[in-house]
Order: structure tokens, then C-alpha cells, then sequence
């Protein structure tokens, strides 16, 4: 990976919409070759998808958090792999730091919040849950 993709991948993170011939134009090269480039990063995996980042506020949740959530070591892996599957659950990752596990969740309510971080605390192998509950999204 050069400096070309790098500026691609950066481009594509700010607006993943952006045209092919702008990126082209920006770094000189032709859009034939942008687009053999992005083809290259996705096969590679360096590209996994292409979304668009949406205000959950907007549609309608007014239970939004991001939870710190740490388990003991012999659960972790299954912890993060229930809490990836739950349908509130926006995106779960390990992490370093104040806990072993971050995720997102969107609930309609925050009383739909609060069954789930409850639900969570009763699940085998969870030591600490850590919410904060979001007021405002920006990007």
C-alpha cells in the first residue's frame, strides 16, 4: 500500500460517495486506475463494506449507548460473540484499556436500554457494565 491508496482510503472514509474521477483528478492518476486500486484493497480486505453512518436520534431511538463491559478471561470470547448477535447491538469490539469490551447499542427507548444492560449483568462471566448513555451524535 502506497501513499495513493492511503489518500483513497482516507477519501472513501469521509464520503465513501465520493466519484471516482474526483479521487483521480486529486491524485493524477486515471480513474481505470482508482478503481484497480480500490479492487486490489478490497480483496485484500482493507476495504470490508461501504455504509452510510446514520443519527440513530433521527429514526427514532432515544436509548443510545456506548457500553464498557468487562467479563472474566474465560468468557470473554463468548460474551463478545452474544453481545455481537444481539439485535440492538450496532457493532462489539475487544479493547484495551478501561474495558475488555466496547460496543454501540441503539434501543428505542431508554427503558429498552436498561433491559438489555440488565440482561447483559445477568449473563454468565460478566463482571462490570459500563454505559454512556449518548445525547448527540455528530460526525
Amino acid at each position: 500500500m502506497d501513499e495513493k491508496d492511503e489518500e483513497i482510503l482516507h477519501t472513501l472514509m469521509r464520503n465513501s460517495r465520493t466519484p471516482l474521477t474526483r479521487i483521480a483528478l486529486k491524485l493524477g492518476i486515471t480513474e481505470t486506475a482508482v478503481r484497480k486500486r480500490i479492487k486490489k484493497l478490497e480483496e485484500r480486505g482493507i476495504i470490508k463494506s461501504y455504509t452510510a453512518i446514520i443519527d440513530p436520534f433521527f429514526m427514532g431511538y432515544s436509548g443510545v449507548a456506548l457500553v464498557g463491559l468487562d467479563t472474566t478471561p474465560e468468557r470473554l470470547l463468548p460474551v463478545l460473540e452474544y453481545i455481537s448477535n444481539l439485535p440492538d447491538v450496532r457493532y462489539a469490539s475487544l479493547t484495551t484499556g478501561d474495558h475488555m469490551i466496547m460496543f454501540e447499542a441503539w434501543c428505542k427507548t431508554p427503558e429498552n436500554l436498561n433491559a438489555l444492560i440488565k440482561k447483559l449483568g445477568g449473563k454468565e462471566g460478566v463482571l462490570r457494565i459500563c454505559p454512556a448513555i449518548l445525547l448527540k451524535r455528530t460526525e
